[in-house]
């Protein structure tokens, strides 16, 4: 008995030697640290990236929206689906950890060729068997399986992250389309006013008809341009039903009432390079591809040894029922050992093949590393420029509007012709357009750069 203790430990201990034990690819300090971006007064470069981000905004309907979105969207809910299959597989796998067992049970009538008479014959048994897993095969394979868990959900986590930030991004959309809508109007009102003083001027000799001519031909281009900006809104309002999961007449009214872009009067928190990394769903579904690829490897390794399985089986027959369980009961047990020998060539092929998968999932991983710190360094540099552009802009249409209301009390005092008026309109117009369109766009690198950040998900369940 003694020996038979050494024997099965020594065994256990090999077991050990199944396949590598996983370890975390380490994180380079040049990848962990301040994002190079970030030196700019339009972040805050240390400070945590918030769970849910979309309240900064402070926008009660954004994010009633939102929680619409994470909870009805449908490529959540297929995420989500897709993670209660993988915890399924995973709770089937963990089953090879426990006995396994049945009963049988029948009767056989039949007659021998050398008697006459017919015989029924009654069998009832149970049968217990278990793995010892000496070589780590379904130790490996239910490591194999939480990792499986553990990227579903890191998965579902970047779908949730997807579809908050097109949600957003969408809520945005019809907002600044509204905001460009308006500046439209009041352009086409202002333009109107110079029309209706400038038809005063001709009426009394100071200009001709093609001084009017001119001031309604701008005034029309801008008048057309507004159809094209309301369709841009509806379809960023029909887009944002289908993502709370509403068809587009369900959408509430209240979803498209915003007539300013969404904008953040303080920095964006954004943390550094270590956060961003323990953060992004998509780093953290190839980090666990990678633990089960290497978790593989063991398992595939597992099959070149010895597969040691206990048994035991105990059953009783009769030739009646009612004798059945009063006849003895036999019983078996004992140890099965299974070794295929001609079979260590495919074996050992599975074992290269795992090996090869795990360096493919390790290259796969530092690629989404080096991915992910590019967006964010890409989103950062991008969000910094258009705030930017958007001071520039503002500077401009002020100077622009300055100018225009000089010009429009010249010209009503006959100083400057409608040419000069008409010149001074365009510029104010132009100006006032362009700021409107950079809103949306200092919106749309908001949004961006959440996203690059990767939201925060860390309060879902873990796989078990």
């Amino acid at each position: 008995m003694k020996r038979l203790t050494i024997a099965v430990s020594a065994l256990a201990l090999a077991a050990c030697s199944s396949g590598p034990d996983y370890v975390r690819p380490a994180t380079a300090s040049t990848a962990a640290g301040p994002f190079v971006a970030a030196n700019n007064p339009s972040v805050q470069a240390l400070a945590p990236v918030p769970d849910d981000w979309w309240r900064l905004y402070n926008d009660p309907v954004l994010d009633s929206l939102i929680a619409d979105a994470l909870a009805h969207n449908t490529d959540v809910r297929a995420a989500v689906a897709r993670l209660a299959q993988a915890r399924a597989a995973l709770r089937e796998i963990k089953v090879d950890r426990l006995p396994q067992g049945g009963v049988n049970a029948g009767v056989t009538h039949g007659r021998d060729v050398t008697e006459s008479d017919a015989s029924t014959s009654f069998d009832a048994g149970l049968q217990v068997a278990y793995e010892v897993d000496l070589f780590g095969r379904v130790r490996r394979n239910v490591e194999a399986g939480r990792a499986d868990v553990g990227a579903a959900d890191a998965d579902a986590d970047a779908v949730r992250i997807a579809i908050v930030s097109d949600t957003a991004r969408a809520y945005a959309d019809a907002a600044s389309a509204a905001e460009r809508l308006a500046v439209g109007q009041r352009i086409v009102s202002l333009l109107d006013e110079s029309l209706r003083l400038t038809k005063k001027q001709v009426d009394i000799g100071q200009t001709t008809r093609l001084d009017t001519a001119r001031i309604a031909a701008l005034r029309n281009q801008r008048q057309a341009e507004l159809p094209t900006i309301a369709a841009e809104r509806d379809s960023a309002l029909f887009r944002l039903a289908v993502l709370t999961g509403r068809a587009p007449a369900e959408l509430p009214v209240n979803a498209g009432a915003r007539t300013s872009s969404l904008d953040l009067a303080h920095p964006i928190p954004v943390g550094d390079g270590a956060q961003l990394l323990a953060r992004r769903p998509d780093v953290r579904a190839a980090e666990r591809r990678l633990a089960g690829a290497t978790a593989r490897i063991g398992v595939a390794t597992a099959e070149l040894y010895p597969q040691v399985t206990l048994g035991g089986s105990v059953g009783s027959s009769a030739g009646s029922l009612g004798n059945l369980f009063s006849n003895p009961i036999g019983f078996l047990l004992g140890p099965l050992i299974s070794w295929s020998f001609s079979d260590h060539a495919r074996a050992r092929a599975r074992v290269a093949g795992a090996e090869a998968g795990t360096q493919e999932a390790l290259a796969q991983f530092d690629g989404t590393v080096m991915r992910s710190l590019q967006e964010t360094e890409t989103a950062l540099s991008a969000y910094a420029n258009a705030l930017r552009r958007r001071e520039a802009l503002k500077a401009a249409r002020d100077e622009a509007e300055i100018a225009a209301n000089i010009v429009r009390a010249q010209q009503r005092e006959g100083q400057v012709d409608s040419l000069a008026l008409l010149d001074a309109e365009r510029t104010f117009a132009e100006a006032q357009a362009q700021v409107a369109d950079i809103n949306g766009q200092v919106a749309d690198a908001q949004i961006d750069l959440f996203r690059a950040l990767g939201g925060g998900w860390q309060a879902s369940p873990r796989a078990g």
